[in-house]
């Protein structure tokens, strides 16, 4: 691997406290990167803003809000459930959406950096 740098000279205590650091948030880094993946999608991101203002919503209610079919709302469903950003719950006949309290606080953040100061209001 070649590297061309113009600098003088290398703060070595600085490299290696970056490189120690960014050995002890590998995982987060990792998880917080297939989050943004998942979320990189504009209908996930709907569906994502919605969950996070209502709290549950059902596939019937989110094909109603987005105009989209309950098939193509469950295939974004069934990607964000894979990646455990959201969970599902049964009441009676209907299955409700909602999502992960793991995944609460990163949704929210992502959305709270919206150019809308009023995306999000928790």
């Amino acid at each position: 691997m070649e590297r061309t740098c113009i600098r003088a000279l290398a703060d070595h205590k600085q490299i290696n406290r970056c490189k120690k650091k960014i050995i002890e948030i590998e995982s987060e880094l990792t998880m917080l990167a297939s989050v943004v993946g998942l979320i990189g999608n504009n209908t996930r991101l709907k569906i994502l803003y919605l969950l996070q203002v209502e709290k549950k919503l059902c596939v019937c209610d989110l094909s109603d809000i987005l105009n989209m079919t309950v098939p193509a709302i469950s295939q974004q469903l069934r990607k964000l459930k894979d990646g455990r950003i959201i969970s599902s719950k049964r009441e009676g006949t209907v299955i409700y959406y909602s999502l992960t309290s793991k995944y609460q606080k990163i949704v929210a953040g992502i959305l709270n950096h919206s150019s809308s100061k009023s995306l999000i209001e928790t």
